[in-house]
């Protein structure tokens, strides 16, 4: 679906397909209904800029902004640790990780245009991966400076780790990606398969109902599976954290060998 709302709608052109009796019916009905005399010069052109206005490059940049928004939300409220973070740095994690995102995808979506239609189905995917590659580390860069709480199997807390940082949002970005990846790869190969088909021939109407179904039978499984990948409270062997944090928990807890962290989602 994202790939077709890429493309130009052209208005010159008839809404249903032409070449089945049913869609020659239904423009001409809508061509010769008496009601279109009732309508003003600039009732019509209004209607026109409606169709032309969603593609506007700040139309495109307001709803990339709206949904990488939400995205910085989720990406927030399901960081790992407990340490307080100012407004500043909130504000400065947001204006970072939602210009970065939508920079990627606007540029990445524009490459729709210049690839061949199949491929071009695959390119809002790569947008949604780099992305949140970019979203979900400046969200918790904070993390990735002052690091996150590391506990010992019986939750005692040993320091904090910028190396347990990142390898929890490498876990949360892999699990994101993959998450998304049914949605994105399997129904653009079903549509391009299903739009040959004599049957969305006749009811063209039916791609997006079809789109839709598709991608949320995906989620419905790819969300528990793919957040299922990783374990939530992550692990790690004290020889990969900080010098300076290795020899406090072996001067503190000398039989410790794995420190546990909240990855986040």
């Amino acid at each position: 679906m994202a790939a077709e709302l890429s493309t130009s709608i052209n208005i010159k052109e008839p809404r249903w397909d032409q070449g089945t009796f049913v869609g020659r019916a239904k423009h001409f009905f809508t061509v010769t209904d008496p009601r279109n005399i009732l309508l003003s010069k600039e009732n019509l052109e209004k209607a026109c800029q409606i169709i032309k206005d969603y593609r506007t490059t700040p139309a495109v940049l307001f709803w990339q902004w709206i949904n990488q928004s939400f995205n910085a939300i989720v990406n927030y409220t399901n960081r790992s640790g407990d340490a307080p973070i100012t407004v500043n740095q909130l504000g400065t994690a947001y204006v970072s990780a939602t210009t970065g995102a939508v920079a990627t995808a606007l540029g990445l979506n524009a490459l729709a245009k210049h690839v061949s239609p199949l491929i071009g189905r695959f390119v809002p995917f790569a947008a949604v991966a780099a992305a949140n590659c970019i979203n979900i580390p400046l969200m918790r860069q904070r993390e990735l400076k002052h690091g996150i709480p590391v506990t010992d199997e019986n939750d005692n807390r040993l320091g904090e780790s910028s190396e347990a940082a990142q390898q929890a949002i490498t876990q949360v970005v892999v699990s994101r990606i993959l998450m998304a990846s049914p949605g994105m790869a399997i129904p653009p190969f079903l549509m391009n398969a299903l739009e040959k088909k004599a049957f969305l021939k006749r009811f063209p109407w039916m791609s997006a109902p079809i789109q839709v179904g598709l991608v949320g039978f995906c989620l419905v499984f790819a969300t528990p599976l793919c957040c299922a990948l990783f374990p939530q409270k992550s692990s790690m062997a004290v020889s990969r954290l900080e010098p300076e944090l290795q020899e406090k928990i072996r001067a503190s807890h000398p039989g410790v060998e794995i420190v546990y962290f909240n990855k986040g989602l």
